[in-house]
């Protein structure tokens, strides 16, 4: 049995990744901790969870986690690298749900989050855990990016692409709209619902955090350098992205919907749609699922990838729990085999 810690369970992704740890066969939750909240009992901050979770919030001190196998970092950007060493220093393995390890250029992440980064000397070691992509990598990670939810969804519509070497690279669009949550759990004006109900907008248009995540990646996967535009929308609902991603065709004689098949068949957690459809964010919402679905507009030379997963299961928590299961040699599904809540 595996004994995880929490650090940062009082968020969104916290209480996600408790309500999948909690019925997971194979993980007793051994540590959850709340600077806001130490003292109180998770089940009284979360009654959802009554019945399944019976600790008190703990501060975030070594000492509490210092008996884990397993901690995950739900915690602002910046959180996990003040800590990472010294657990890595005890054996424990760290997976972290923020953004601190994503990035493997010291520089660029203190461009895009404003501080040095606290342990450059880790960044290199950190495998960067989308399993659809890295799984043999994740298998020997002790230190684990968990990519972020925007990522996510545009990297899994262009991974058979850019493997492919079907599209050109230099002029890549992702449009991606995601609801609330995705701005985690926070009392923000542009967030409350009469500010954002009824209302639809794009942000952050000039730059956001997870566009050299996604470069970064693409780059990788492709062997060369990729022009991406990426422009996040936010949505007045609560959980789900759907990425419209755009890209332009070189081999126009290729079958896409089959190369999609082909290259997800053994992927349990995607799903590659019949040709034609459009999937609804509503499909995926509670599960660790990605949904796709490829478009070719009159037969041109542009292609259309419909992604959609819940961002706070396949973007944050799930995604997690999956690379935990396979850090520790479990089946991969184990604790995320829930069906899509409908409606």
């Amino acid at each position: 049995m595996i004994k995880a810690g929490i650090v940062g369970g009082t968020g969104y992704t916290g209480v996600e990744l408790l309500r999948l740890l909690a019925l997971h066969p194979g993980v007793a939750v051994h540590a959850v901790t709340s600077r806001s909240d130490a003292g109180k009992r998770v089940d009284a901050v979360y009654p959802n969870l009554r019945g399944h979770i019976d600790k008190v919030f703990v501060e975030p001190e070594l000492n509490s986690l210092s008996e884990c196998g397993v901690v995950f970092f739900a915690t602002p950007n910046g959180t996990a690298m003040r800590m990472a060493q010294a657990l890595l220093d005890k054996g424990i393995k760290i997976i972290d749900l923020a953004a601190d390890f994503r990035l493997k250029d010291g520089a660029v992440w203190e461009k895009w989050y404003g501080e040095p980064h606290a342990c450059p000397c880790l960044l290199s070691e950190a495998v960067y855990g989308l399993p659809e992509a890295q799984r043999s990598a994740v298998r020997n990670a002790r230190l684990l990016a968990n990519p972020g939810c925007y990522p996510t969804s545009v990297q899994l519509a262009l991974l058979p692409l850019i493997e492919a070497k079907a599209i050109h690279l230099d002029n890549l669009v992702a449009d991606v709209k995601s609801g609330a949550s995705g701005a985690g759990r926070k009392a923000e004006l542009s967030l409350l619902m009469s500010e954002s109900g009824e209302s639809f907008k794009a942000y952050a248009v000039d730059g956001h955090r997870h566009l050299p995540e996604i470069e970064q990646e693409l780059t990788q996967a492709a062997g060369m350098p990729v022009g991406l535009t990426f422009v996040p929308h936010l949505l007045p609902m609560i959980r789900g992205i759907h990425a419209t991603v755009y890209a332009r065709v070189k081999d126009d004689t290729l079958d896409f919907q089959q190369l999609f098949e082909t290259r997800y068949r053994d992927e349990v957690f995607v799903d590659v749609l019949p040709a034609g459809s459009h999937p609804d964010t509503r499909n995926v919402r509670g599960s660790n699922r990605c949904q796709l679905a490829i478009h070719r507009p009159q037969q041109g030379n542009a292609l259309v990838i419909l992604s959609v997963i819940d961002n706070l299961v396949k973007g944050a928590a799930g995604q997690a729990v999956q690379n935990m299961n396979l850090m520790f040699g479990l089946p991969e599904t184990q604790g995320l085999e829930a069906i899509g809540l409908y409606p």
